[in-house]
C-alpha cells in the first residue's frame, strides 16, 4: 500500500489559481503521453507516487488522453487512485472534453451540452470519482454558441460533478467572451490552459497572459518544454528514439540547424545558472505573473524529480533576461 512522504509539501510552491481560493502546485503532472494502454502500469504508478511525494498535487487529464483516443489514461489513473484514496482531498484532479472522442455526431469535436455532459459522466466513471476539481472545455468550438458551452460547464458545477471550470486553447478574445457569460451565471471559472514556452510565445503576442492576470484567471501552461525541444535531448542532434526521431510530433521539421544553435546557447545560460535546460525553461515560464502552474509530461519518475527542481531558481537577473530575449528574438 502506498504511503506518502510526510514532508512532501515542504518541497513544492503552491500558487493561487487566478483570484480563486484554489492553490495549484507550481509543477503539475500531465497525462497526455505515456499513461495510455500501451504503457507499463507499474511505471505509471511509480510516476504518480513520485510526483505526489515531491508535492505535486495537481494531476491533469482529458477524456481523449491515451493511445488511441480511448480514455485509457483516465482508466489507469483511476487504478492508481485505488491505492491513494485516502489522499483524494489533497489532490486537484482535472479533466477535459472537446476534441474527437467517440464515433457519431455527439462525440466529435465540439462544445455541445450533450457532448460535455456525457463525456464528464464517462470520465468520472473511468476514474471512479464523484467529482473532479476542474472540468475544462478542451478547445474552442466556432459551431456551438458559447452560451451553450458555458451553461454545460456551469451545470457540471451545479450538479456537484466539478468544483471549478476552465477552458483550454482559447485566445484572448474567446476568453473574454465566455468570461462575461460565466460572470453572469456566477460560475467559478478560474483557469485557461494554453500552450506556452520559450519557443511558443503566442499568449504574449495575443495579450492573453496580461488579460488573465488583470481578470483573475490563472494560466495552467501545457507544452512548456515545447514537446521536448527545451531539454538536453536534442543538444547533440536527433536521437532515433526521440519524439522527433520517431516522427511522434508535428513540429519535428522545426529542429533545423538554427534551432539547434539556439538551444545550445540557451543551454549555456542554464549551465551558468546551475540548471539543466529543461529546468530553466520551466523557471522562465513560471516567472510570468499570469502562470499558476506548468504541466509537465514524463516517461519515467526521474524526469519528474529533475523537472521539479525548476522551482529552486525562479528568479532571472536583468542580464539573463536580456540574453535570453536576444536568443529567442533573433
Amino acid at each position: 500500500m502506498y504511503i506518502a512522504n510526510e514532508k512532501r509539501y515542504d518541497r513544492m510552491i503552491y500558487n493561487r489559481c487566478g483570484k480563486s481560493g484554489l492553490k495549484l502546485s507550481a509543477v503539475s503532472l500531465g497525462f497526455w503521453k505515456n499513461f495510455g494502454s500501451s504503457g507499463r502500469f507499474d511505471n505509471m504508478e511509480k510516476m504518480v507516487h513520485t510526483a505526489f511525494d515531491l508535492g505535486i498535487t495537481h494531476f491533469d487529464l482529458a477524456n481523449n488522453y491515451g493511445n488511441p483516443y480511448n480514455g485509457s489514461a483516465e482508466e489507469n489513473f483511476g487504478r492508481i487512485l485505488e491505492g491513494m484514496r485516502e489522499y483524494r482531498d489533497e489532490m486537484c484532479i482535472s479533466t477535459k472534453a472537446g476534441y474527437e472522442m467517440w464515433a457519431g455526431p455527439y462525440g466529435d469535436r465540439n462544445g455541445s451540452r450533450k457532448y460535455l455532459t456525457a463525456s464528464l459522466d464517462q470520465s468520472l466513471k473511468r476514474m471512479e470519482l464523484d467529482y473532479v476539481d476542474i472540468f475544462y472545455h478542451h478547445v474552442f468550438d466556432p459551431d456551438t454558441p458559447l452560451e451553450e458551452t458555458a451553461l454545460a460547464l456551469d451545470n457540471a458545477v451545479r450538479q456537484g460533478k466539478a468544483l471549478y471550470v476552465g477552458i483550454s486553447n482559447y485566445n484572448k478574445a474567446q476568453t473574454a467572451e465566455i468570461m462575461k457569460i460565466f460572470r453572469e451565471l456566477h460560475t467559478p471559472f478560474i483557469v485557461n490552459q494554453p500552450s506556452y514556452s520559450m519557443l511558443n510565445r503566442w499568449v504574449e503576442d495575443d495579450g492573453l497572459d496580461d488579460f488573465a492576470a488583470e481578470n483573475g484567471i490563472g494560466l495552467a501552461v501545457f507544452s512548456p518544454l515545447y514537446q521536448g525541444f527545451l531539454t538536453d535531448r536534442y543538444l547533440k542532434g536527433v536521437p532515433e528514439d526521440s519524439r522527433v526521431g520517431k516522427g511522434d510530433t508535428w513540429i519535428g521539421n522545426q529542429l533545423d540547424e538554427k534551432m539547434l544553435s539556439r538551444l545550445g546557447r540557451l543551454n549555456t545560460i542554464a549551465e551558468r545558472r546551475g540548471q539543466k535546460l529543461s529546468q530553466m525553461a520551466l523557471s522562465w515560464v513560471l516567472s510570468n505573473k499570469a502562470v499558476a502552474t506548468v504541466l509537465i509530461g514524463a516517461s519515467r519518475p526521474e524526469q519528474i524529480e529533475e523537472n521539479v527542481r525548476c522551482i529552486d531558481k525562479l528568479v532571472f537577473s536583468e542580464e539573463e533576461k536580456r540574453e535570453i530575449e536576444n536568443i529567442l528574438c533573433e
